[in-house]
């Protein structure tokens, strides 16, 4: 099996990643949304398996690029929200070619350029219905970014964490105040689901 180095992610790092991907890892940063931990605690993750390969498939069916433009584009596709890490698209692109659906292609720098082949336009073709899921789910996030600034929610959750942690390291912190910062906070989530 051949395995090419993208911008310095070949077999070594990317091998690892690729076994993560596999088994279901998450493997980017999502700060929409969805992030976090569902029922039983596993975390969830922005696409299902297989669906990232058909993404960065449809973006080098629009035109050939390398990892970082990859990671970018997905970035601003979903309105800021998501980009997957470096340790999955990198293993995901060379996965790509293994499968004859891209080839690699030269470029005037030294970071080569992933491209579409024959057989990936088919592979498209033959998963329509995936990629427009998937590519929905991208559009879907990137509506909810716009339609959400989250800068002040981040400054106040900022100033409760903070504040919390100067309440509760200060001498003389009984029980009492424990549990009254507890419903308040309680009362406070209690509020914003209402909302």
């Amino acid at each position: 099996m051949r395995h090419m180095n993208f911008e310095g992610h070949g077999r070594g790092s990317g091998h690892r990643g690729w076994h993560a991907m596999r088994e279901g890892a998450p493997g980017g940063r999502f700060d929409g949304p969805h992030r976090g931990r569902g029922h039983g605690g596993e975390r969830r993750r922005m696409f299902e398996s297989g669906e990232l390969r058909l993404v960065l498939l449809t973006l080098v069916e629009e035109q050939p690029r390398h990892g970082y433009d990859l990671i970018r584009e997905i970035e601003n596709r979903s309105g800021g929200a998501y980009a997957p890490s470096p340790g999955v698209v990198y293993p995901t692109m060379t996965l790509l070619i293994d499968m004859g659906l891209a080839e690699e292609e030269a470029s005037e720098g030294p970071r080569k350029l992933l491209a579409i082949t024959e057989a990936g336009r088919a592979h498209l073709t033959e998963r329509a219905d995936e990629v427009a899921t998937a590519m929905a789910r991208l559009a879907a996030l990137a509506k909810v970014s716009a339609r959400t600034d989250a800068a002040p929610v981040r400054r106040a959750m900022q100033n409760l964490k903070a504040a919390l942690q100067d309440r509760l390291s200060q001498d003389g912190v009984t029980r009492d105040v424990q549990l009254e910062v507890a419903r308040l906070i309680d009362e406070a989530a209690g509020k914003i689901e209402r909302l």
